[in-house]
């Protein structure tokens, strides 16, 4: 490589203070910019020209180190202040790294955000970055910057709960709501957010099918029907997307190809508990219905899960590792030419607080980290999640183990979606423009909008719903007092009240695991037990009773329903969106996504691969009444 150049004045003041405001370099777009500081205009700096021909220009100037560098996506963190130096960090997230280190060391310039500080300072940390990669790096390549969803109420580490991003139901809630206009002007409004602050690739649409209702991860999909999520997935990447990728575009990596759902009694593979998809109804090709549709809208990438699809294929591995399902049937049956992205962590192990988090190299534990970088290449894999060790990928090169031709096709597929976005050309946003998009009021009232249509109604009895508001005299379990008052008089005992409202979560078992993310995942069985059943069906025998439950999977819930007088679920909401719904101000709009068994027995009987075919299902899939 080239003997590294002085840096400029301008970018030993951002390393220094840590801080730049990037008002004044808002570079205009097709405005000649030298990357790579030889006094003169080369064909991948000129954006009149094709995008192909950049990618050309750009690959032959590249090393090997810096091709490899952009095989690698991982985790960073923002700074507080939105300096880009390496200081402390508190928090879940503090062990992810600094990504200027991983620019500087490594040739990284794609990373992945988890919690972020203020929108102004990510957005300030955003272009300190750019501008960082402009100036002092040799060539100038702009980083891409990705995230998990933003917009909703999870707050686990795959979907951020939204603070200062509009606030909408959860892709289940798009899924009871049906609607593709709706699910396109979320994806639009939220793309419009994530532009605002730089990040330019969705980790999203999930749209594996929720067959197995005990599974985790159901409150990401659309639900468990194919025809359902394959329109929600057309609306919502040609929402991020557009028909094609462009400067006003945010690239969707849509996962889990080829379907995350078939988990073998729920268990997740993100797990050594859990390393193999089942298909005990030989129901493969139906979790491939909403990958078609993907397609059909060109979705820029593709990210494979991390279980092994138990003989389906010619050997038993993980996704990412397996050729039958990456060569075989994504880019040679399905044509696609995209990016392809492992999910995170299948190379190294983690280590969380002094526990060690396996690698997800299922089906290959045995191999060196070295083989399963070779073997998730040779599957036709072009980027790692969630991994930062390029160094491998340029020894096996060097090594005669990996030929560089190959490593310059996935290159290739990155650097053209960069290009696409125009990262070349104006990778900066405008800082003071920031708070006027995230979390305008526009957008605020949008996604509550759909908080209260996605709420479905599944029992009114007599005719109950809705109820007047102002008149009566109401007891709220797991409810704001502050804001029920507004809708009539909160007593504080049951006995006092003509009606009680009582918000209930889907319940969870934790897993036995030394590994903490797995004791946070929402596992297990489905249905309330012990006390806590009993004092819920205590009140319903004490009052009436208004019944909300948040579904993030299917409650197994046959007493409830029967003693509630009224009983809804929601997707996501908030105290004053359900209590709106209650009390008449909207309508409930949902009809279930996922069926709603009647039994843990049922759980157990049905099929991990197959949709609603649970025994006798408490309310059907699309079952959903209104006023």
């Amino acid at each position: 490589m080239p003997a590294a150049k002085l840096l400029p004045a301008a970018a030993l003041l951002t390393l220094t203070l840590g801080i730049l405001s990037c008002n004044q370099i808002n570079t205009a777009a097709n405005k000649y910019r030298d990357l790579n500081k030889n006094g003169k205009m080369d064909v991948y700096e000129d954006s009149s020209q094709p995008v192909e021909a950049r990618v050309d220009d750009l690959l032959k100037q590249m090393t090997l180190e810096e091709k490899a560098g952009l095989l690698f996506i991982n985790g960073a963190r923002v700074n507080d202040d939105g300096s880009i130096g390496d200081k402390p960090a508190k928090g879940m997230f503090a062990f992810a790294p600094n990504a200027l280190k991983l620019v500087q060391g490594l040739k990284m310039n794609h990373f992945n955000l988890w919690a972020v500080p203020s929108p102004e300072m990510l957005a300030r940390w955003y272009n300190n970055m750019q501008h960082y990669l402009q100036d002092s790096t040799r060539l100038g390549i702009p980083m891409t910057i990705a995230s998990d969803p933003r917009n909703h109420f999870s707050s686990n580490i795959f979907a951020m709960s939204a603070h200062s991003f509009s606030q909408w139901c959860e892709p289940l809630g798009l899924g009871a709501i049906g609607d593709s206009a709706m699910t396109r002007q979320f994806a639009d409004v939220s793309r419009r957010e994530y532009l605002a602050v730089g990040i330019r690739e969705a980790l999203h649409p999930q749209i594996d099918l929720s067959t197995e209702p005990r599974w985790p991860r159901i409150s990401g999909t659309f639900g468990e029907d194919a025809q359902l999520t394959a329109r929600m997935a057309r609306a919502y990447i040609l929402g991020y997307q557009g028909d094609k990728l462009d400067s006003n575009s945010v690239a969707c990596m849509t996962k889990h190809f080829p379907g995350g759902g078939p988990q073998k009694e729920g268990l997740d593979p993100h797990f050594p508990f859990q390393k193999g998809q089942v298909y005990p109804g030989k129901n493969f090709n139906y979790h491939l219905i909403p990958f078609e549709a993907a397609f059909e809208v060109h979705t820029a990438a593709i990210m494979p899960y991390y279980g092994v699809p138990m003989g389906q294929t010619s050997e038993d591995v993980g996704f990412s590792y397996n050729k039958d399902i990456i060569t075989g049937l994504l880019r040679n049956k399905y044509h696609y030419d995209g990016v392809v992205c492992t999910d995170w962590g299948l190379v190294t192990d983690g280590n969380m607080g002094g526990t060690v988090w396996p690698a997800r190299a299922w089906g290959v534990e045995k191999l060196s980290r070295e083989e399963r970088v070779r073997k998730i290449i040779d599957a036709g894999v072009d980027q790692f999640g969630g991994e930062n060790c390029p160094e491998i990928v340029v020894q096996l090169v060097k090594s005669g183990k990996l030929t560089e031709a190959r490593i310059d096709s996935s290159a290739r597929r990155l650097l053209r979606q960069k290009f696409e976005l125009g990262l070349f050309d104006n990778p900066f946003v405008d800082e003071s423009k920031v708070l006027q998009v995230v979390g305008s009021a526009e957008s605020m009232k949008a996604g509550e909008v759909s908080q209260r249509r996605a709420m479905t109604l599944l029992k009114n009895d007599g005719k109950l719903l809705p109820l007047a508001p102002g008149k009566l005299k109401i007891y709220v379990r797991n409810v704001d007092s502050a804001v029920a008052a507004r809708y009539g008089t909160v007593v504080d005992k049951p006995g006092k009240a003509d009606i009680a409202i009582l918000r209930l979560k889907t319940p969870f078992v934790p897993v036995e695991s030394p590994i903490m993310m797995a004791r946070m995942f929402h596992h297990g069985d489905l249905d309330f037990k012990g006390k806590q059943k009993d004092s819920i069906l205590q009140l319903l025998g004490k009052v009436p009773t208004i019944v909300d439950i948040y579904l993030d999977r299917p409650a197994v819930i046959p007493e409830i329903s029967a003693k509630a007088k009224g009983l809804l679920a929601d997707f996501g909401a908030s105290d004053a969106a359900v209590l709106d719904v209650i009390f008449g101000k909207d309508k409930p709009g949902g009809h279930l996504p996922i069926e709603l068994p009647s039994s843990m027995a049922a759980v157990r009987g049905q099929k991990e691969d197959v949709p609603y075919d649970s025994k006798n299902p408490l309310y059907k899939f699309g079952f959903g009444l209104s006023y």
